[in-house]
């Protein structure tokens, strides 16, 4: 039997579990703590959740919120400052994956030096984080327990993954509670990005038992709760379960990494400001059509674990019911369905293929892929 590895930070789930912020960072030693956040997450009122709570552990606070959709590097070397300017030794991440890269990019700067680019790829950071506690409002990215941070190099407009173990986070904080504020928009968006990072991990090349026991109850549960979660904003069990299921795939991409579905979502992120969940939801159709070739049984049962009765079914017959399942359930929760229905017109596909061919989430994919197949499957989704 090979060996498989698996990482992952301690994780605190359940409601109430944002009131814990306070003395998990106490138990790492912090003393003075810098939050990453954003506006949308103070609106909410969780931000003033979080700071009270580090106020009766005892901790200082500093706050650094001034980030957009898809951060950049220049938010991650602002954040930098502001850390280093109030001394602190701890940061908290509070949001969706926006918030939480952003908060990880921070913490390797602190201690690493350089710029944000000098770690771009696979194991570039050398010195160890200060103490990370990463909390998700948004049931979404998995960056809270994942070793991934993507910020975008705002000359180049490209997307950089820095991949490193040293960025899974101390403690992991899951609130079901939190995904009460978010709008039906951004649980469709979120929760299909919950998907795909759930069936790229299963299907990919690193997969072990270890992560596909969790992708295989994200694909689960996100096909029998992502409905009712858009459908109601207080349906307290339907947000439990999509926030375990998040957690799940994070857990399982984290360890298995994922494929081209995400590697073209991040070409096309590094240049247009447009929702990732929505990319990934209009491509992961049509890169699924492609990887079938590679992987015909594990697309049966996907098809089963979506509720597809496959019983006398071929493994095409069923891949193809597992196909057509993931674009009704797309439809059904008002994602767009193409790309184009997002603003993006095809420029520059050329280059965006170029760019997807390189991202590191290509490696894993289940089959090989050209460059000619890349801007196949992005006009396919257009």
């Amino acid at each position: 039997m090979k060996i498989n590895k698996f990482v992952m930070p301690e994780v605190i789930f359940g409601h109430g579990a944002i009131y814990q912020v306070g003395e998990s960072c106490s138990r790492l030693g912090a003393k003075r703590v810098l939050i990453v956040s954003d506006k949308g997450v103070l609106h909410a009122g969780w931000l003033d959740i979080v700071l009270d709570s580090c106020q009766k552990a005892g901790l200082r606070t500093s706050v650094f919120f001034d980030l957009t959709t898809n951060p950049k590097d220049y938010e991650v070397e602002a954040g930098s400052r502001v850390y280093v300017e109030n001394e602190c030794d701890a940061v908290i991440g509070v949001g969706g994956g926006s918030a939480i890269d952003t908060a990880k990019a921070i913490a390797v700067l602190v201690t690493n030096g350089g710029s944000i680019h000098d770690f771009e790829g696979v194991d570039q950071i050398m010195e160890p984080l200060p103490p990370l506690v990463m909390i998700s409002t948004t049931a979404g990215s998995g960056s809270e327990v994942s070793q991934f941070s993507v910020i975008v190099d705002s000359e180049r407009k490209k997307k950089m993954t820095i991949v490193s173990k040293s960025l899974v986070p101390d403690i992991a904080i899951i609130d079901p509670h939190t995904l009460t504020t978010k709008s039906p928009q951004l649980t469709a968006s979120t929760g299909l990005d919950v998907l795909t990072h759930a069936i790229e991990a299963y299907v990919s090349i690193a997969a072990t038992p270890l992560t596909d026991v969790q992708a295989k109850n994200a694909i689960y549960l996100t096909a029998n709760y992502l409905r009712p979660s858009v459908a109601s904003t207080m349906n307290e069990e339907a947000k439990a379960q999509m926030a375990m299921a998040s957690l799940q795939a994070g857990l399982a991409f984290s360890n298995a990494i994922l494929g081209a579905v995400h590697a073209m979502s991040h070409a096309i992120g590094g240049r247009f400001p447009l929702f990732h969940g929505e990319v990934n939801a209009a491509l992961l159709p049509y890169v699924m059509e492609f990887n079938f070739l590679a992987v015909p049984q594990k697309y049966k049962e996907i098809a089963g674990l979506c509720g597809i009765a496959t019983e006398g079914l071929t493994q095409v017959e069923a891949g193809e019911k597992a196909i057509e399942f993931v674009k009704k359930l797309s439809l059904d929760i008002g994602a767009p369905q193409r790309l184009s229905d997002m603003g993006w017109n095809g420029d520059m596909i050329e280059e965006m293929s170029q760019i997807a061919l390189e991202d590191a989430c290509m490696i894993t994919n289940p089959r090989d892929i050209t460059l000619q197949d890349v801007k196949y499957l992005f006009q396919r989704a257009l």
